[in-house]
């Protein structure tokens, strides 16, 4: 190679580098492990991992549910692992029909006659939605988030449009006292310039919006209703977002593919209706027949710049976070609907059970009234919601999410999460540790 490039060494190779920059010695490095040793090595490293043995309340957006064993089984056979993505769309009849699949538990899910093939996450999901309605509704940049719609899903939006327009054409609804969305204040935000209205459900304090009311308000000055459900296991107990009149239904499919790991990976879920199909992000499979009347599954849409001219364009995602996906299908097939049911009951009636504890301790409030799923927000009057992280995690527990990172007048707030992975024991172990 050195011959090729036409240089004697290699030192003469890195002759451009100033020599106090260039290593003079051998790398420090540990000597090499045989495979036994190496073993019991990265043992010894994964059991500082405490988090890992920690009782978990943590939310947020990212939720720990449980996910078989079989979930893995099957996402390791070679044929889903190693496959990239379907660019030689028809050679990949079981990977598009998985697909496929999951296209239609996102529809059910979201209660929208059409849904893409996912999109790379909650955020992203967000933010393509926004562009989305801006396209559909031309001339109109304007857009109407609920100051309840996750901060970093609103952090992507703002991303998103930056280089977009000038200026801020963002206008955020504050909340109400009950913890959703102030519509009163909100109808006089939205005007004849605004694309969309944007509402977490739940919202990101846990709180249930009404979706019914948002609809109501949007459709006054003609505003496109975006949801964004970063738990997907709360449309087992609440009404689709699509039966509530949303016209393009958004989240974060992770709950039901995969335990969190590190924050990711997730899977974006994105539905709508059939009448704004040509404007989704993303690619969409879609099933046929072949010239023998046998079934087949095609990219019946791939909108997007590698595929079509950049400016018809609808987004530059560039692939569908396939794997996850799957694992999504898996998931929820293996659940059923029954048993989907079954995990939201188990997981709302975790939550009432830790709401009456926490109303019984002294120094707690629980701010807000409206309903929520499996998600809550604890008020500590005497300390700061990151003291209570702090000295639950000496006792094991990781207590929740500190608010008071997101927003300084929050500081007081901790969000807890439970699932029906949760039993009466763990939450009693969290009420005892609060209680003192």
């Amino acid at each position: 190679m050195l011959e090729r490039v036409g240089v004697k060494d290699i030192d003469a190779l890195f002759s451009g580098i100033p020599s106090a920059h260039l290593l003079q010695e051998e790398l420090d490095l540990e000597p090499a492990l045989d495979e036994p040793r190496l073993m019991e090595h990265l043992t010894a490293l994964s059991h500082r991992n405490a988090g890992a043995r920690m009782l978990s309340f943590l939310g947020g957006g990212m939720y720990r549910h449980h996910v078989p064993p079989a979930v893995d089984q099957l996402l390791q056979r070679s044929e889903f692992y190693t496959a990239y993505t379907p660019y030689q769309a028809e050679l990949s009849q079981g990977t598009l029909q998985a697909i496929f699949e999951f296209q239609t538990v996102v529809c059910e899910l979201f209660g929208v006659d059409v849904a893409n093939a996912s999109m790379y996450d909650g955020a992203s999901s967000v933010a393509e939605a926004v562009l989305m309605a801006r396209r559909i509704k031309k001339g109109r940049s304007h857009v109407v988030v609920s100051d309840g719609l996750h901060p970093e899903y609103l952090d992507a939006v703002r991303t998103y449009i930056r280089g977009l327009d000038a200026g801020d054409c963002i206008a955020v609804v504050p909340l109400g006292s009950d913890g959703r969305t102030d519509w009163e204040a909100a109808a006089k935000l939205i005007t004849d310039q605004t694309a969309a209205v944007v509402v977490g459900y739940p919202n990101f304090l846990g709180c249930v919006e009404e979706l019914r009311l948002a609809k109501r308000v949007a459709e006054s000055q003609g505003s496109l209703l975006i949801t964004a459900t970063a738990e997907p296991y709360a449309l087992s107990m609440l009404e689709a977002p699509g039966v509530c009149g949303a016209d393009i239904c958004v989240g974060e499919g992770q709950a039901l593919a995969v335990p969190p790991q590190y924050g990711g990976p997730g899977v974006g879920l994105f539905g709508a209706s059939q009448t704004f199909v040509r404007q989704m992000p993303g690619r969409l499979v879609g099933r046929t027949v072949d010239a023998d009347g046998e079934p087949g599954y095609v990219l019946t849409l791939s909108t997007r710049e590698q595929h079509i001219r950049r400016e018809k364009a609808t987004s530059n995602i560039c692939t569908n976070h396939g794997l996850i996906a799957l694992a999504m299908g898996i998931r929820t097939a293996m659940l059923g609907k029954q048993g989907f049911i079954q995990a939201g009951e188990r997981c709302m009636s975790a939550s009432h059970y830790l709401r009456a504890g926490l109303e019984k301790l002294g120094g707690i409030e629980l701010p807000y009234s409206a309903p929520v799923f499996n998600e809550l927000v604890a008020r500590f009057e005497r300390v700061t919601a990151s003291e209570v992280v702090a000295r639950l995690a000496e006792r094991d527990i990781l207590a929740g999410i500190d608010l008071g990172r997101f927003r300084d007048e929050w500081r007081h707030d901790l969000l807890i999460a439970v699932t029906e992975l949760h039993t009466r024991e763990d939450l009693d172990r969290l009420l005892s540790a609060l209680g003192g």
